[in-house]
């Protein structure tokens, strides 16, 4: 639409009305009288920016103007033109002022042009031409109407006139009547003559009602009166066939230009390209482009627009390449794409494999400060997912937090497949969940997505719930639903369920390879071999084409009946029929179904004979799943296979897809005859195999596997992953701990991975000496380590209390140029936190902002958590709206965490509105914090009535704190009140030992002894073991005279080790009688 935007295309408004400063003149009407001629040529005027020097001053005075109004009219519009150069600055630029003669200002007042854009005599013929829009066509005679105006306007007010109507029959008519105005001789005043710029406002008001013809007939006319058209013309044209989808009309009209050598505008270009690609014609906009680059700078240069059409087009037609030149050129022009242009080409990178790309242009995007729309952040979770860079997935989610991108369906359900892929089941069905509150549920994607991944936790009923509430919804289950559903039931082994998802299937075409192999196992599995044979023949009549894991299945049914011959004729129908993919084009190799049949009859001979490339080992691997594992058989094969060309990785495949498919004990066989044969697996199936004796607990077997491959492995670093890993999920940490002495012992490099995996496991058990031991071997080795080790380092020492070894450890990690982590940050600011070096963790919290690092909530929740208990508690606001501000939504533990840093409890309770305000329910923390910032008892007591009129129940902790604000002020009664009516009759709550002690403080303070002595021996030995509370009641004894029990309870505070306090002193305060 840029085209439509020049401006012969766009009429300019009638303005009638007067200026902005309107000159108002005393008396209403003027008169001006002169004996002069008036000039036939009135407009002959000076052009207002005549340079000359002004003329000397004569001694002669100039004649007085005939009329002293139109001497004040100049004068008053010089005073304007001097006060708005005055307010335009000292470089505003302001026209000579204009000289007029008398006779020149009676035809300026005449026609009306002080402060209008046209003269009065031009107003009214638009007007009158446009008033006859309402009236029927050939209902009027143009040249009556415009009978008075014949003779008073110029060719350039006809262009005017013509250039402001609106409808195209009177833009025709005026025409006509135009071309009437021609010269009949030297002294006519009509001045009508052909002109390019006549007929291209004509092109523009027929191109603008889609009158198509009339343009062309428009535009032979002027080609056979003469005038050659110019750019503006021909562009009006191409935008007209544009404009109305005339698309092989405009192309051919471009063409002939082309060869014209005449060059549009880039504006026309603009309009051109969008209206083919909104079309969806990407071909034609890639074609004309490409024009565009051969015209060797003819062509106008590109423009942000044209670049951003043409990358979209461009990448519409599978032209990658060129996609991406465009794209480098536009930037290296000095233009900024736009989001949209990002997303598509970031798009395009994740369809096509390449997520360094993609993630360059990401950043590039970013550092163009330009916010990622929600299609952008699908793509790139998209290709992270696809490309198993499931960390990057993760935080950019954190960051469309951050800037404040609301995800959408899409987004999460990629989400919910990320957390599936790395096993976090239960975050998946929390993020499900929250999906579900929120009423975002409204495709069946979503569903299905959450049903694989219970599927792939082997949880087929919480599967089938997902898919039956997707059925609830009266969602139309889709093939891919039915596909689910299917392995459900045969996860479950319902074979009535699953044949029903068979039938489903077959209505929208006969089931995939995938569902095809899934049915026969579970009817093998169920010993249904005549269902099974009968499924084979149904799959054979309805032409499935067979991939290997199928053709696997359905020999396992044939040779299971010993039906050879049966199996040996569907083989070579499957292959005849061209559906079974495979490689015997060599007459001299042994074909695929002679090397089975020979397998399965046992004629080995031949097969030891045949060269090893002339074998296919697709048939040994089918046939090793056959064959019994204790028999003979299995051991040739498997020699067979391995003479293969890549036999050793075929029979390495095979152990995975055997382990995969629950065949433990045959996987084992083969793997042992492997070793056993002398040869060493790849290291995913070694790998597999140690899993799998850890699960079975025979950890000395996998041991045993481990110290046979890793001798001379250079990948040894992964099977010591495993072997950790392994160790850690048996939950035999000692174990994990002496192997890796063991190993260490003899010089083995574990890797960062192995090593962060065993420190992280053996914090965890709370074994800290054997974790700082692990450290320190790694640092006596100068062992590379990567971010995530140092990270698990730091937190391990944390979690031991040693702080100063942790902030070594990050001080290590600098020296080292490892580059710190937001969560490397997170931990730091917790180190110094706990180690009352408040400074320090502002330092750090400050370094890691002004490096540009995108920190979290849960770093500015650290650090408020520690201004909040060194008191700084306005810094702490500071920080909260700082977080606020930059686009971080504070969640429920960081308002709980604001409301103790408040310290204040009016601040409290504007943080705990806010909180609520923002759709948080408060929990029992809230509650307490908003407890804690009490100072006063009342304020303390309405805090607990805010709780309990949310109808959330006040636990111990909560009426501590209000016990201690009534004892604070001396209210023994208040207390007491509290403790038994609220407490205990009321709520129904059994004191703890913190609540006991602040009662037991109150009858010492105030000396009321009888009551503290009844209280102790009422609790009975509930909270004989507390420190204070039994130095009290030896003190409470001692007072009123019974020794005997006091050294019993000083007796029994030695027999278990309780040292006395000697501090105490009954009635320190006085015995205040307050009820």
């Amino acid at each position: 639409m840029e085209a439509l935007k020049s401006s012969f295309l766009n009429p300019t408004p009638l303005n009638s009305h007067s200026s902005k400063y309107p000159l108002h003149l005393k008396s209403s009407s003027i008169i001006i009288s002169c004996s002069g001629k008036v000039s036939p040529d009135p407009w002959s005027l000076s052009d207002g920016n005549n340079n000359n020097k002004p003329k000397p001053k004569s001694k002669n005075r100039k004649n007085p103007l005939s009329d002293d109004n139109a001497r004040r009219i100049i004068k008053g519009k010089a005073r304007y033109l001097s006060a708005l150069r005055r307010n335009q600055g000292s470089r505003a630029l302001t026209p000579a002022w204009i000289k007029r003669s008398p006779e020149q200002m009676i035809q300026y007042l005449e026609d009306d042009r002080n402060g209008h854009l046209y003269g009065r005599h031009v107003v009214a013929a638009i007007q009158r031409v446009r008033g006859l829009s309402g009236l029927p066509d050939g209902s009027y005679d143009m040249r009556r109407v415009m009978a008075s105006f014949v003779t008073k306007l110029t060719f350039r007010e006809m262009c005017t006139v013509l250039k402001e109507q609106r409808n195209w029959r009177q833009v025709r008519d005026f025409l006509a009547w135009m071309k009437l105005q021609v010269p009949l001789s030297t002294f006519s005043k009509l001045t009508y003559r052909p002109s390019v710029i006549v007929y291209t406002l004509v092109l523009r008001t027929y191109g603008q009602a889609g009158k198509i013809k009339l343009a062309e007939e428009t535009f032979l006319e002027m080609l056979e009166a003469g005038c050659e058209p110019d750019e503006v013309a021909c562009g009006t044209m191409l935008c007209a066939y544009a404009k109305w989808g005339r698309h092989n009309s405009m192309l051919s009209f471009h063409s002939a230009l082309q060869e014209r050598g005449i060059t549009v505008s880039v504006s026309v270009y603009n309009f051109m390209l969008s209206s083919l690609q909104k079309k969806s014609l990407h071909q034609s906009v890639s074609e004309v482009w490409r024009q565009m680059l051969a015209s060797g700078g003819v062509a106008p240069a590109p423009d942000h627009f044209t670049y951003t059409v043409v990358i979209t087009s461009l990448v519409k037609t599978g032209f990658i390449d060129e996609a991406f030149t465009a794209f480098k050129e536009m930037k290296s022009m000095g233009f900024v794409p736009e989001e949209a242009t990002y997303s598509l080409l970031i798009t395009l990178c994740s369809q096509k494999g390449i997520p360094d790309e993609g993630s360059r242009l990401y950043e590039d995007m970013r550092q163009h400060k330009l916010v990622p729309s929600n299609f952008t952040c699908a793509s790139l979770l998209s290709m992270y997912y696809r490309s198993g860079n499931y960390s990057k997935a993760l935080s950019l989610f954190s960051e469309m937090e951050k800037y404040k991108v609301v995800a959408d369906e899409v987004i999460y359900g990629l989400l919910i497949r990320i957390y599936g892929k790395l096993g976090l089941y239960e975050d998946a069905m929390t993020t499900f969940q929250e999906i579900e509150n929120s009423g975002m549920l409204s495709d069946d994607k979503t569903y299905i997505t959450m049903a694989k991944v219970h599927l792939n936790a082997g949880n087929y009923e919480k599967a089938l719930d997902v898919m039956e509430k997707l059925r609830s919804r009266n969602f139309k289950f889709s093939r891919f639903a039915n596909i689910v559903m299917l392995q459900c039931f045969v996860m479950k082994k319902d074979t009535e369920g699953a044949e029903d998802m068979i039938q489903a299937l077959s209505d929208t075409g006969f089931p995939d390879c995938s569902s095809c192999t899934n049915m026969l196992s579970l009817y093998m599995k169920l010993g249904f071999t005549t269902k099974a044979k009968e499924f084979i023949i149904k799959m054979r009549k309805n032409q499935v084409k067979f991939d290997k894991v199928l053709l696997k299945a359905a020999v396992k049914v044939y040779c299971k009946e010993n039906m050879l011959s049966d199996c040996e004729q569907m083989i070579r129908e499957l292959i005849k029929d061209g559906l079974l993919e495979h490689d015997d084009d060599d007459g001299d190799k042994l074909g695929f179904v002679e090397t089975i049949s020979m397998v399965i009859n046992g004629k080995f001979t031949r097969l030891e004979e045949a060269d090893s490339d002339s074998l296919d080992p697709m048939a040994f691997e089918l046939l090793l799943t056959l064959v019994d594992s204790e028999s003979k058989k299995m051991e040739k094969t498997l020699k067979l296979l391995l003479k293969t060309r890549n036999g050793l990785l075929t029979a390495s495949q095979l152990v995975n897809s055997l382990m995969k498919e629950g065949l433990t004990y045959k996987a084992e066989a083969v793997f042992d005859l492997l070793l056993k044969l002398g040869y060493k697996p790849e290291m995913s199936t070694i790998c597999c195999m140690i899993y799998s004796y850890g699960k079975q607990n025979r950890m000395e077997v996998a041991k045993q596997v481990c110290g046979v491959i890793v001798s001379d492995n250079p990948t040894r670093k992964h099977l010591y992953n495993t072997m950790i890993n392994v160790y850690i999920k048996s939950s035999k940490v000692d174990d994990a701990y002496l192997f890796y002495q063991e190993e260490n012992k003899k010089g083995r490099d574990f890797g960062d991975v192995a090593i962060s995996m065993l420190v992280n496991a053996l914090t965890t058990c709370g074994k800290h000496r054997e974790a700082g031991n692990v450290i320190n071997d790694c640092f006596l080795k100068n062992m590379e380590l990567d971010t995530v080790a140092y990270n698990t380092f730091i937190k391990a020492m944390l979690d031991a209390g040693r702080l100063n070894f942790a902030g070594s450890i990050y001080d290590r990690m600098l020296t080292n140029g490892v580059t710190p982590s937001i969560q490397t940050i997170n931990t730091m600011i917790t180190v110094h936190g706990r180690n009352r070096d408040v400074d320090k963790a502002i330092e750090m919290f400050n370094n890691a902002r002004i490096k540009g690092m995108p920190l979290d909530e849960k770093a500015y929740t650290n650090i408020i958590c520690y201004y909040g208990k060194a008191g700084r508690s306005d810094e702490a606001s500071i920080v909260f709206k700082q977080m606020q501000e930059e686009g971080i939504k504070p969640g429920h533990v960081s308002y709980n965490i604001m409301m103790n840093a408040t310290g204040l409890y009016k601040e409290a309770k504007q943080v705990f509105t806010a909180m609520k305000k923002d759709g948080f329910t408060p929990d029992s923390f809230t509650y307490l914090a908003l407890v804690r910032a009490a100072h006063k008892y009342t304020e303390a007591e309405e805090a607990i009535g805010v709780m309990e009129k949310e109808g959330a129940s006040a636990s111990c902790a909560h009426y501590k704190i209000l016990l201690n604000a009534y004892a604070k002020e001396g209210m023994v009664g208040e207390v007491e009140r509290v403790f038994y009516e609220e407490m205990i009759t009321r709520c129904g709550l059994s004191p703890d030992v913190g609540c006991y002690g602040t009662m037991f403080r109150v009858y010492l303070d105030y000396g009321y002894v009888e009551k503290g002595i009844s209280l102790f021996e009422r609790i009975g030995g509930s909270v004989k073991e507390d420190r204070f509370i039994m130095s009290v009641a030896v003190c409470l004894y001692r007072h009123a005279g019974l020794g005997e029990k006091a050294q019993g309870v000083l007796s029994c505070m030695n027999s278990l080790g309780i040292p006395f306090l000697n501090n105490l002193v009954v009635g320190s305060k006085g015995k205040l009688n307050i009820l």
